[in-house]
């Protein structure tokens, strides 16, 4: 067994917690393993934005944006931090992260926990000051006890302007009473026009693509809703999908813990919403296509189904970090053997 495959076994014997919080000090302490450089067919665009390959590291992992240049130096395309809110939270009590073994699944009820905006700026900052720092995300949200969740988004994108490669208005959480409510064609007008108003207001040198991630659990005709208002308040793209609060068939004594739910089970209901997407946006969107990766089979079929780029976490709980080289040799084998010449090709090619 590899290094990395025990220290991956010893992780997963503490509290999931606990594994993830060290997991964050090992990397801080230059823990890891620096894979070389990708292969050149992986390499494509996303909304403008060059990527080394379409391989991203999805939010929550680095929720403080402590470790995002090592994770980029692990082999990851591109890393989204956060969620962040305007002010510190502490999350919902513990326990709140529950890993299913059996279904290879993750259920959360985190709650945004996160050390907020000033301290997330500051370590973007200190990051980014070196050369190349790489493709770097900010997925913004709201207080729970927030009075005005709309402005607390606009805080986000203010204080953050000129720090990310792009944001991510995260209204998909179901662990944040309400906050799905912001989905609805109304709630969603009006958000989008606030943060419209907000990013025409700030200086055009700091202007990035913006992206609203959605959740999977939409009613009929939302899909189609929200791919116009996006459309109309100039979004660049859509991220399918968030945590479901579906619960299909698991086997695991934690399936019936309150919250999202992740990883293998989420990959069929995620690749119907993004198909969804791909129809209503007719290439009008980018879209990144999250939930169940765990090979480069699994990718391979978001991109086919017309994700432009993708993101894990979850799988990387039972697989550590070897997974991210492992996915992106079987992604390019793939791309090859079925003749495209690039990713970008074969996006939606189903």
């Amino acid at each position: 067994m590899s290094l990395h495959g025990l220290a991956t076994r010893m992780l997963r014997g503490l509290d999931p917690e606990d594994a993830h919080g060290l997991a964050i000090r090992s990397l801080k302490l230059g823990l890891g393993s620096w894979p070389g450089p990708d292969d050149l067919i992986l390499a494509t665009s996303l909304a403008g934005i060059d990527l080394p390959n379409a391989v991203g590291l999805a939010p929550g992992f680095d929720k403080d944006a402590e470790v995002f240049a090592a994770m980029l130096r692990a082999g990851f395309g591109f890393v989204e931090c956060g969620t962040v809110t305007p002010r510190p939270q502490v999350g919902n009590p513990r326990p709140r992260l529950f890993r299913l073994t059996e279904d290879r699944a993750v259920i959360n009820r985190m709650g945004f926990n996160n050390r907020g905006l000033e301290a997330f700026a500051g370590r973007l900052v200190r990051g980014r000051s070196g050369a190349s720092p790489g493709v770097v995300g900010a997925n913004i949200g709201a207080n729970k006890d927030s009075e005005d969740r709309i402005g607390d988004y606009v805080i986000g994108l203010e204080r953050l302007w000129g720090l990310a490669s792009y944001f991510t208005i995260n209204i998909s959480s179901p662990n944040t009473p309400g906050l799905r409510a912001l989905q609805t064609k109304a709630a969603l007008e009006e958000l989008l026009g606030r943060l419209a108003q907000a990013r025409d207001a700030l200086p055009a040198s700091g202007r990035v693509p913006m992206f609203l991630k959605v959740a999977p659990d939409l009613e009929s005709g939302e899909v189609e809703t929200i791919v116009e208002t996006s459309l109309a308040q100039g979004l660049a793209g859509i991220i399918v999908s968030n945590t479901t609060l579906q619960r299909p068939a698991l086997t695991s004594s934690f399936r019936d813990e309150t919250g999202g739910l992740s990883g293998a089970p989420l990959m069929e209901l995620s690749n119907r919403v993004l198909r969804e997407f791909a129809q209503a946006s007719r290439g009008r969107l980018a879209l990144v296509g999250v939930g169940g990766i765990a090979s480069g089979a699994d990718a391979y079929a978001k991109i086919r189904a017309g994700a432009a780029a993708v993101q894990l976490y979850s799988a990387l709980v039972f697989e550590g970090p070897g997974l991210i080289a492992r996915i992106k040799r079987d992604l390019a084998a793939r791309l090859r053997a079925d003749g495209f010449a690039s990713i970008s090709a074969a996006v939606g090619a189903q």
